[in-house]
């Protein structure tokens, strides 16, 4: 049964415009159109709905855990050690627990879909996959748009074994894993789940094993994520191994192409970044979590130079907002370069397109047709509420520059997924 949505402002080629309808049937768009009837929705703003392109939804559990330093003692490593001790204890039923929490609290934010990089396998019953399902069972439950990116995960390092928790993510051997992912695809509930792979780093899968990854995720139509150069000691480690630097090796070996996300690149250089781009390849950002653990700034304004396709996630899941992720992008590059409005300048123009990068990068990294309000693509949206208080005062030019800068979850006041209009709720 088709319907027509005419709100006040809707994102239409990168700008809020008035007077436009939008028609959905089926669960996506029809038309997009101009017209002079009244809006259906007068007090709220349509944009495509955010898109988490980057999120280990059990790390939810993790809140509060090893995230604030307060000792000189306090580092990453206290960080890491909780997040093994929540590994260790994870039962299908806490897995789903946590992921249910961090989905629900996605949804308050107005996020539509979820890439979901998923290595916690196995409960301590061993190869078992049960925390698979437990992580799709609660998506479903949540009401969010999943795309399982199911992490392949056989090393505790450059030539070491796995160890302790670390055999949580075993993926066994390339017959037993691709079983797996074929399982869990099987497994995914309805129009709204999907998957993809997972390179989980290349610290974690050796790159002979990556390259024939890549090889049959490609002739399966799959996309491809990894963790890359978030840390020197990950970089400083392959140098070592390989005498290459991470992204340099993937360059070399994995052949990447616009199916391929690399997850981070805090470290990356420009040489490397920039024939990473001219690839295809892109990069999803999690500046929230980059920032919580004091990982470093990426080089945005670069990366945005050299032509990289840019998303946004929430990795860790320590603030689950998309206004703050892209906030913190903004306000990082600020930092990091010096210069004021790297990314939003006075005139609320977007210099790096944030909400692109929020919207239609995720989906695209993502593998779906989402992110964008055009004929044909699905009918997920994120409504604003105009007139929620930290929007005062703005107007149709500045509001994009509003949210970012200023907005918070006061100005969310619904979700659409698939058509479905669903209020403001918490998890």
């Amino acid at each position: 049964m088709s319907q027509c949505i005419r709100p006040a402002l809707a994102w239409i080629d990168g700008a809020f415009r008035r007077g436009y309808e939008i028609e959905i049937d089926g669960g996506c768009i029809t038309a997009v159109r101009q017209t002079d009837a009244d809006a259906t929705h007068p007090q709220e703003a349509l944009i495509p709905g955010f898109v988490n392109a980057h999120s280990h939804a059990f790390q939810r559990g993790l809140r509060g855990l090893g995230e604030v330093f307060t000792t000189p003692e306090d580092d990453f490593w206290s960080w890491r050690s909780a997040m093994y001790e929540l590994v260790d204890s994870l039962t299908p039923e806490s897995a789903y627990e946590h992921s249910l929490r961090a989905f629900g609290e996605m949804r308050a934010a107005g996020m539509t879909s979820v890439g979901e990089f998923h290595y916690i396998h196995h409960s301590d019953a061993g190869m078992d996959w049960a925390l698979d399902d437990a992580v799709c069972s609660a998506a479903n439950d949540a009401g969010i748009r999943l795309v399982l990116l199911h992490a392949c995960y056989l090393t505790g390092g450059f030539g070491q074994s796995l160890a302790g928790a670390q055999c949580r993510f075993d993926g066994g051997d390339m017959a037993t894993w691709w079983k797996a992912v074929d399982r869990v695809h099987s497994a995914c509930v309805g129009s709204l789940q999907s998957v993809g792979v997972v390179i989980h780093s290349l610290r974690a899968v050796p790159i002979d094993v990556a390259s024939s990854i890549c090889e049959e995720a490609r002739r399966r139509g799959l996309v491809i994520h990894l963790h890359l150069e978030e840390q020197p000691a990950e970089i400083e480690a392959c140098l070592a191994a390989h005498g290459c630097t991470p992204m340099r090796l993937v360059l070399e070996h994995l052949s990447p192409s616009e199916d391929m996300t690399a997850v981070h690149c805090t470290h990356t250089t420009d040489p490397d970044m920039a024939d990473y781009a001219a690839a295809g390849g892109g990069v999803c950002l999690c500046p929230l979590t980059e920032a919580n653990l004091g990982d470093g700034i990426a080089d945005v304004v670069g990366m945005r130079a050299s032509g990289a396709a840019m998303c946004l996630g929430s990795d860790s899941n320590a603030r689950i907002s998309m206004l703050e992720e892209m906030r913190m992008c903004e306000y990082g590059q600020r930092l990091r370069d010096g210069r004021r409005g790297a990314c939003v300048n006075a005139s609320g123009r977007i210099d790096v397109p944030l909400i692109d990068m929020a919207t239609r990068g995720g989906a695209a990294a993502l593998g779906l047709d989402a992110g964008n309000i055009v004929v044909g693509a699905l009918a997920d949206f994120t409504c604003i509420d105009l007139e929620a208080a930290p929007l005062a005062n703005t107007t149709d030019q500045t509001l994009s520059a509003a949210l970012i800068t200023g907005g918070d979850v006061r100005c969310i006041s619904a979700t659409i997924i698939g058509g479905r209009r669903d209020e403001l709720r918490e998890a």
